[in-house]
């Protein structure tokens, strides 16, 4: 059935099946100290609300694999499995069905049908659509950002833009297809991580000069490499995701935030200014912008305000005021 086998991306949380726990008359759904997940399945309650919430996306779909051991992932599940960008929360946990003429949904299930075939692999102990179907899949439908970032990650994983243009040219549906195309032009395998990747289309719908990346300052003991740079402004650009300044210990911490402080002096002596941003200014786009023109980097397009405005809807996860499952 599948055709290769790629490590999964385990569970955040430890999962428990209720029938399992049917011991002397105990019922788990009484039990405040488990929240469940979807049902039948259970987590402990202080763990699942400390997810965040691609993490709790990602036990759901673990979950529905308990019960379902053969079912095929597609979509945000199998990136969840596969280890690919997730955004949010996503509503629905996807399955792919080769036998059904039709897609549907039940619950919080999304049944997928098509006429074109899929490549199925092993994902540790269960079973997805393969990266490049999953990230062809998923950028026609997402924010053309978020297909950006599964672009780039697959770029990583040794995957060509080739493979997907060629992939994508030869399904049937036609939907979404220009978006696809538009993240295979842009895809670049040196994007780290999908803050950068999303902050690099923001940069260009803003209207900014294209930078350049992942480039390296080398000195007497230090190599340091930045995010983004614009050669001609002498400006560094910085994605922050703040959690790797945040270690379990309150030490390696601090020391984490002192060695980045050490770093930017570094840069500053170099003659560089610096622009810093996070996810939130980057999906709001104009602090991203303000912080640019701080820096002095310069723009040389007007902004594409179409494009700007897709940062403000993604229908296909939970707002921060829903729930999930």
């Amino acid at each position: 059935m599948a055709s290769r086998t790629h490590p999964t991306r385990p569970s955040p949380v430890e999962l428990f099946r209720a029938s399992d726990e049917r011991i002397g008359g105990y019922r788990m759904w009484r039990d405040p100290g488990y929240a469940r997940v979807r049902p039948t399945i259970y987590a402990p309650s202080t763990q699942w609300l400390a997810l965040k919430p691609w993490q709790r996306y990602l036990a759901r779909v673990h979950a529905y694999a308990l019960v379902n051991p053969t079912a095929v992932f597609s979509h945000e599940s199998a990136a969840a499995l596969l280890g690919l960008p997730t955004f949010g929360e996503a509503r629905y946990i996807h399955v792919f069905d080769a036998e059904r003429l039709g897609s549907v949904r039940y619950g919080d299930v999304a049944v997928h049908a098509s006429l074109d075939a899929r490549k199925i692999v092993s994902v540790g102990d269960h079973f997805a659509t393969g990266i490049a179907e999953t990230v062809v899949d998923l950028a026609r439908v997402l924010p053309p950002a978020f297909g950006l970032a599964l672009v780039d990650a697959a770029l990583a994983t040794h995957l060509r833009i080739a493979d997907l243009s060629e992939l994508s040219a030869g399904q049937r549906s036609l939907r979404g297809r220009r978006v696809l195309d538009w993240a295979c032009e842009n895809g670049d395998e040196r994007s780290e991580s999908p803050g950068e990747s999303v902050s690099r289309a923001v940069i260009g719908w803003l209207g900014f000069q294209v930078p350049d990346l992942q480039v390296e300052f080398r000195g007497s003991g230090y190599l340091d490499r930045v995010d983004f740079l614009w050669p001609e402004a002498r400006a560094v650009g910085e994605s922050d995701g703040y959690d790797k300044y945040f270690a379990e210990h309150p030490e390696e911490s601090r020391e984490r935030l002192v060695a980045e402080k050490q770093r930017e002096g570094r840069l500053r002596r170099h003659g560089m200014h610096i622009a810093r941003w996070d996810w939130a200014m980057a999906m709001r786009a104009l602090p991203l912008g303000d912080c640019l023109h701080a820096a002095g980097v310069p723009l040389v397009t007007p902004p594409q305000r179409v494009m700007l405005q897709t940062l403000r809807s993604h229908p296909r996860s939970f707002t921060p005021g829903e729930r999930g499952a």
